[in-house]
């Protein structure tokens, strides 16, 4: 297990939007086919100034001890040596960053028969 000092940037698809998130904490758990996500990092800067897509992060992720994100919408991980902004972006369909494939739902069987 890594030291205390280390920091990660997850970057992920969260409703057609890349979140990027800074975390002290990261592993796989006991719920099958997610990743723990714990113990985030949002910048204290001045409070003068204030980047209205952190702040929403922050007010998002406030309160929350631990996240489940999806493998299948983990995007990268890295080690990094110190936090950035925690922000959101718009996901581009025709951009470099995609949807893992997955399989199609199955439609429910017909009810009236």
């Amino acid at each position: 297990m890594a030291d205390a000092q280390t920091i990660y940037r997850v970057i992920f698809l969260n409703k057609d939007e890349v979140y990027e998130l800074y975390a002290r904490q990261i592993f796989q758990g006991d719920l099958f086919g997610f990743l723990e996500v714990e113990e985030f990092i949002f910048g204290e800067r001045s409070q003068l100034v204030i980047d209205p897509g952190e702040d929403k992060l922050k007010q998002e992720f406030s309160g929350v001890k631990r996240s489940y994100i999806p493998y299948n919408s983990i995007v990268r991980i890295d080690e990094v040596e110190r936090e950035g902004v925690a922000k959101t972006s718009e996901w581009k369909p025709n951009s470099n960053v995609a949807h893992f494939p997955s399989r199609p739902m199955p439609t429910p069987p017909d009810q009236d028969r």
